[in-house]
């Protein structure tokens, strides 16, 4: 008989009449013949009260009793969502994230799962009930209850629904599925049928609020197919698999991220060990780091800029003022009235034009951009806070994402939304795949890899103005130049530092390209390094181990390797470093994450 997880976020089940509307959809599926389990979060904006009451008791609350605090609220909600499913005739019985075996880590707040015991909940679905799991919660090796931050639920459900080897995984939410954007924001946003789980990998990260990325993280390394849907009607929603909505399209979506804050290292060593050193600092505060964008160095001096949340600029700071101490640091600087925009999409990756036609239309728009990082599936962009709603709409409508793929006449084909084959899933969780399930959310790296192809160039003293990296890469692909990684960092007095990787066969071409476009626009001198080694380390779980590019500098550092240029993303750290260090590099990074390499 097949399986279906279905997930009911607050919202979903914010009163007792929306409580019983959930409890109906679960009926339903059973009646079709399925075994339900639901995972239910708290009510509403119950989180938040209790939130609330224990700082108006105490300023700092102790991080077990918050944990203790807060499970309570989804323990109200099944209990209330297994008497609503009793009352419709049906059998139904709840669970906390203790009674089913969620065994997690003891970081309380924001524990990891380790395992999960599937023995009780197979009992009572073969007894014809509907499971009704606590979402957000477990217990540590002490018995103690943890929980598990934010989109948490959404981890419960996906975390189940890959143990159980169930058909399909629905989150029922109040919107009705994936948006091109935030239909808030721009009300032209069109539903998208289909994402990849890269794509929502990065789409999560970025401010796109319908999945967390945890979750997301689940699905990937254990296949399971999510199905979001609204709670409040039956529209088809939108199903993340390993597929995009259509083969051939560059951009899939765009994402705002408002409250970002922006802090530059002005004039650090450039020697191995100085990101290292820096970002050890800000790690030991548990401060999440967004984009990290380090720049070729000059004068034996670079620069390191990256963003943090806005409400944890304040402790980033505070380790940066003794990170620049430390090491001899010229300056550093902040600015909090910043956004981020991205744009992201499987796409990119075979395709060239993507990045000047994100720059051109910012630039028709009047925004400037203060920083660029690349990867392979996604471009981003940090901009004035003031302009970011006017850089959405402008990126948004360069790529026709309120169009559906191909109606504008591109050539892209729709990819069929593929049901899950409960066969398929199971097969894979057999074999390696059961060992992976005792420490679900360990970190897997699935690839490490070296590219020695390639050629730097830096524009330096760039003028911080509208256009100028739009007219830059449109003369670079003008001369028929693929460029892949751009960095663009602020630098001192207003200007910033440009650099991108070439093929080397393309290196004598972009630098003529380059030093006619730095003298025409006013810029520094143009630099190159005619050999540069790309080293790569990809897979599930960079966003929430934060410790990933700290891995990587560390190892990089022990060997005297230098890192010239850093880019990052939800899937894959990239660092530049030079040509001769790539196959040391290589094997440094390779023993460094031996014990996550699958």
């Amino acid at each position: 008989m097949p399986l279906i997880v279905q997930k009911f976020g607050g919202t979903s089940v914010a009163d007792s009449q929306k409580i019983l509307a959930a409890a109906r959809k679960a009926v339903r599926a059973q009646q079709e013949g399925n075994r339900v389990v639901m995972v239910v979060s708290a009510m509403g904006k119950n989180t938040d009260v209790l939130v609330d009451l224990a700082h108006e008791i105490t300023d700092s609350p102790p991080a077990r009793e918050m944990d203790m605090l807060l499970s309570t609220g989804e323990q109200v909600s099944v209990a209330l969502m297994a008497m609503a499913i009793e009352s419709l005739g049906c059998k139904a019985i709840s669970f906390t994230g203790a009674q089913i075996g969620i065994r997690t880590d003891s970081t309380h707040t924001k524990a990891r799962i380790h395992s999960i015991s599937t023995d009780r909940m197979r009992k009572a679905l073969d007894g014809g009930k509907i499971v009704i799991a606590a979402g957000f919660q477990g217990t540590d090796e002490d018995q103690n209850i943890t929980t598990l931050g934010r989109g948490g639920s959404d981890t419960t459900a996906v975390a189940l629904a890959a143990v159980l080897g169930a058909d399909a995984c629905e989150i029922f939410t109040d919107v009705d599925g994936v948006y091109t954007t935030d239909p808030r924001a721009l009300p032209e946003a069109r539903r998208v049928r289909q994402v990849s789980y890269d794509e929502m990998l990065e789409l999560a990260s970025l401010g796109a609020g319908v999945m967390h990325s945890r979750s997301i993280e689940f699905a990937k390394k254990f296949s399971v197919p999510i199905h979001v849907r609204s709670s409040f009607s039956d529209q088809p929603g939108t199903i993340i698999t390993d597929r995009p909505e259509a083969q051939g399209q560059a951009v899939s979506g765009a994402t705002l991220v408002k409250n970002e804050a922006r802090v530059t290292v002005l004039g650090v060593p450039d020697k191995p060990g100085t990101s290292l050193a820096l970002f050890s600092k800000i790690a030991a505060q548990n401060i999440s780091v967004d984009m990290i964008v380090q720049n070729v160095g000059a004068e034996a001096r670079a620069d390191i800029s990256f963003t943090v949340p806005r409400d944890e600029l304040v402790a980033t700071m505070q380790a940066v003022e003794a990170a620049a101490a430390e090491l001899g640091a010229e300056d550093f600087s902040r600015d909090e009235n910043v956004s981020k925009i991205s744009v992201v999409g499987l796409g990119m990756a075979t395709q060239t034009g993507v990045a000047q036609k994100m720059f051109r239309a910012l630039s028709e728009a009047g925004v400037n951009i203060q920083m660029i990082t690349t990867s392979e599936i996604k471009i981003s962009v940090l901009v004035g806070r003031d302009q970011a709603t006017a850089a959405l709409r402008a990126v948004h409508r360069a790529f026709e994402l309120e169009k559906e793929p191909g109606s504008a006449g591109g050539a892209v084909t729709a990819e069929p939304a593929r049901a899950a084959n409960a066969n398929d899933i199971v097969a894979r969780l057999r074999g390696n795949m059961v060992a992976r399930l005792q420490g679900m959310e360990d970190l897997t790296i699935d690839d490490i890899a070296l590219d020695e192809t390639q050629a730097r160039v830096t524009i330096t003293g760039v003028p911080d103005v509208p256009g100028l990296a739009a007219e830059v890469f449109e003369r670079i692909a003008a001369g028929n130049i693929f460029v892949d990684m751009i960095v663009q960092s602020l630098g001192r007095a207003g200007h910033a530092n440009l650099s991108f990787t070439v093929p080397q066969a393309h290196l004598d071409r972009a630098l003529a390209v380059s030093r006619e476009t730095s003298a025409r626009l006013g810029c520094g001198p143009v630099t190159s390094a005619p050999k540069v080694a790309k080293l790569s380390v990809s897979g599930i779980g960079m966003r929430s181990h934060t410790d990933v590019a700290i891995r990587m500098f560390r190892a990089l550092a022990a060997e005297g390797i230098n890192v010239a240029m850093i880019n990052t993303s939800e899937v894959r750290v990239n660092v530049v470093v030079d040509g001769a260090a790539g196959p040391k590099g290589l094997e440094c990074l390779t023993k460094a994450f031996a014990d996550a390499l699958v």
